[in-house]
């Protein structure tokens, strides 16, 4: 996850968040974390977060003064949530009598139905307390533990109004029905709940922003299936892909993925409603250039629609100016975009572009989306975009013009490590020893070389051979040059970097999965790079660890050297299987995959950031990170990665080809993909084992068992 290493800006471990005895509900930029009773309680990292700022750091619903006692929280989507309390037993009463349920709703906002059922048999006064604040802390500041100014309790007839004390542009309005007592901090009720009655009040809090008040997407008294973001859900999922399969485990999975992904998509009302994905929960409720791209590739058989989205909102906000302290860059993209009010401090702005990959990774998601069906009037507009951003590579990416491209942050306020492995010790050495820079690392000369290709193949089908023949000899320039720097024999994988020395930093890591995801590799490198991520050092039985468990800095509790991230092993799983006609590839990719769909069962099918690395064999289930984000975007859309991987599952709408070569592992049985979307086509594929069925491909079109690329290209996977 882009910037969310420890001492990924000023050393300091994020706050816990996740976990047991913590509910996180997230609906595009808006975001919750409660305890089980649906209580956010003041002094940790709980809250109610509206673009990357605290609006309600305190909500605490007592009855008689006293907290409810939990029986469940049923999840109803990842925006809403009911949690089903009970009062405690009076004394010398074994059993309470009266039911408390708490009905919440995110969307721009917060909507809370509390509802008190009387189940005895007389009753019941009661006097209910909902004490609200806010500190209005920016998310930098609660992620690291630090308070903020806290805000100004003012009463305005009905409402409780929250302003922030260092930023009056930010507010919060709370109000309800029922006619409570509203004071400074509180909404309070006195009520008598007949027996066998229910008494119910509705509470909703609405940020303001910049003085103004933010609309939610919900209304009073309005049911959850008829809300803003139900709506929203729902028209995703009419638009995606369904997906399923014989094993309950992958459907329940992929189930689990589709609305996770719904959920963390922000529409730019500003920009033409276009969708993206937001990283991540808590921390990462915004857009990152390579978690967004990386996600909307994996999301691909879901909808395309999702990629553009992706790809125009980053190609309006790619740097146009040298400005070391954002780090933009002419034709650089973005690496966060954040809104909060201490951006300018951390950041040195809302924009920040401190990332080495997401410019290769804009190129070939342009590809990729043009292959699977985007709009050609689409793509065209977006060519400038990509040449802007291969001319970052070769102007500001390749610093010292050996063909490289490296990163080394402008300033003391960025990452100081800026691939995707960015805490402050995610590169090292076999020894254990961190990298000085400037690095270029192995996956993003992969990526360089990817998005050369891709650009080539699109002019050529533009009829820009000129362009295509350059993007092509780059490529294959830079292939070779790959292959002799890069390549360690005497150990038989790829180091993981060049250090500022051009020293191969020589550990052995699941970076290298990376470059077999691209194509960058040799069919002679790649035979024996599999024998080495088949070791029981790489695969920790739960997918492929970061690092070897035989280097130096190798620590299944860190974040980048020897914990398992899910989407690390899925392009691990498609880097594989594009080198399917070797020995041991699809075994390995069968068992990486068999091991995070096992983890994802025993997370609730919902694959976290990262989980710890240790083996299989010594904890079972997988030991949790504790920091890890959840819900999270590129480790929700690794599963629909593992399942075209598998299928060998390759469109080219412009050719008018689809390729499928399955390798299903068994245990799946059969996968069917219902109403996949390929431009003008609409087909449904049937796949068990090493066979598959489509129906609905146009007369006009052929079904193939090899991606049509380059005469000279390997295949993708």
């Amino acid at each position: 996850m882009t910037d969310g290493a420890p001492q990924a800006f000023n050393g300091t471990e994020p706050v816990p968040v996740v976990g047991a005895g913590v509910v996180t509900l997230v609906e595009g930029s808006t975001f919750c974390i409660s305890d089980p009773t649906g209580d956010i309680r003041p002094g940790g990292a709980q809250g109610l977060f509206f673009r990357d700022a605290r609006v309600v750091s305190r909500w605490e619903l007592r009855l008689d003064g006293q907290p409810q006692h939990p029986l469940s929280v049923i999840a109803q989507e990842a925006f809403a949530s009911r949690f089903v309390l009970r009062r405690p037993p009076q004394l010398g009463h074994a059993d309470s009598t009266l039911l408390v349920t708490r009905e919440r709703l995110l969307g721009d906002g917060l909507r809370e139905t509390i509802t008190l059922q009387n189940l005895g048999r007389e009753a019941s006064a009661v006097t209910i307390t909902l004490h609200v604040d806010a500190d209005f802390a920016d998310l930098f500041a609660v992620k690291e533990g630090r308070g903020h100014g806290g805000c100004e309790l003012t009463v305005i007839g009905d409402e409780l109004r929250l302003t922030d004390r260092g930023n009056g542009a930010r507010g919060m309005s709370v109000s309800a029905t029922a006619d409570p007592l509203v004071t400074p901090g509180a909404l309070t009720w006195r009520v008598v709940v007949p027996a066998k009655q229910r008494w119910t009040t509705e509470v909703v809090a609405q940020p303001t922003l910049a003085n103004r008040r933010v609309q939610p997407q919900f209304h009073r008294g309005e049911g959850l299936e008829s809300s803003g973001p139900a709506r929203k859900i729902r028209e995703w999922r009419e638009a995606s892909t369904v997906i399923a399969a014989d094993d309950a485990v992958l459907t329940q999975v992929l189930q689990r993925t589709e609305s996770d992904l719904g959920a963390l998509q922000i529409h730019d009302q500003a920009r033409g409603d276009r969708p993206f994905v937001a990283a991540g929960a808590p921390w990462f409720m915004t857009l990152f250039g390579r978690d967004s791209l990386l996600t909307a590739w994996m999301a691909l058989p879901l909808d395309v629609g999702l990629g553009l989205g992706t790809l125009q909102t980053l190609a309006d906000l790619q740097g146009t100016k040298v400005d070391p302290i954002t780090e933009e860059e002419p034709g650089r993209v973005l690496h966060e975009l954040r809104l909060g009010p201490d951006s300018a401090r951390v950041l040195g702005g809302s924009h920040y572009y401190g990332t080495v990959d997401s410019t290769p990774l804009f190129v070939m998601l342009l590809a990729e989306c043009w292959r699977w069906g985007a709009p050609e009037q689409t793509v065209r507009s977006l060519l400038p975009a990509a040449d802007a951003a291969l001319r970052w590579v070769e102007r500001y990416g390749d610093r010292d013009g050996d063909g490289f491209v490296e990163y080394r942050r402008a300033t003391d306020r960025g990452l100081a490590n800026q691939g995707w492995k960015d805490s402050f010790d995610g590169v090292n050495d076999a020894t254990g020893r961190i990298a000085d820079t400037p690095i270029a690392l192995c996956e993003v000369q992969g990526y360089v070389y990817a998005a050369l290709r891709a650009r080539a193949e699109m002019a050529e089908h533009f009829g820009d051979t000129a362009t295509a023949a350059r993007c092509r000899a780059a490529a294959d320039e830079l292939r070779q040059r790959f292959a002799d720097r890069f390549w360690l024999p005497d150990k038989g994988w790829y180091a993981i970097a060049l250090d500022g020395r051009k020293r191969p930093v020589d550990a052995l890591t699941s970076n290298v999965a990376h470059c077999l995801w691209t194509g960058i590799v040799p069919d002679e490198h790649a035979a024996v790079l599999i024998e080495r991520l088949a070791g029981k050092d790489m695969d920790s039985g739960y997918g492929l660890r970061t690092l070897s468990a035989s280097m130096g800095a190798y620590n299944p509790m860190s974040y980048h050297n020897g914990s398992v991230w899910p989407h690390d092993t899925a392009i691990a799983v498609a880097g594989l299987l594009r080198y399917a006609h070797l020995d041991g590839a699809v075994p390995l990719a069968h068992r990486l995959a068999t091991g995070v769909l096992d983890a994802a069962a025993a997370f609730g099918a919902r694959l976290p950031e990262l989980f710890c690395g240790f083996s299989r064999d010594e904890f079972s289930p997988p030991v949790p990170y504790p920091t890890s984000c959840s819900p999270q975007a590129w480790a929700s859309a690794a599963p629909v990665l593992l399942v075209r991987s598998f299928l060998g599952l390759d469109p080219h709408v412009p050719r008018r080809t689809v390729a499928l070569r399955p390798a299903l592992p068994a245990a799946w049985g059969e996968v069917r993909l219902k109403e996949l979307r390929l431009g003008p086509a609409t087909v449904d594929i049937t796949a068990r084992g090493a066979a598959a069925e489509v129906q609905g491909l146009p007369q006009d079109w052929r079904l193939v068992d090899a991606p049509e690329r380059f005469a000279d290209a390997p295949a993708t996977a």
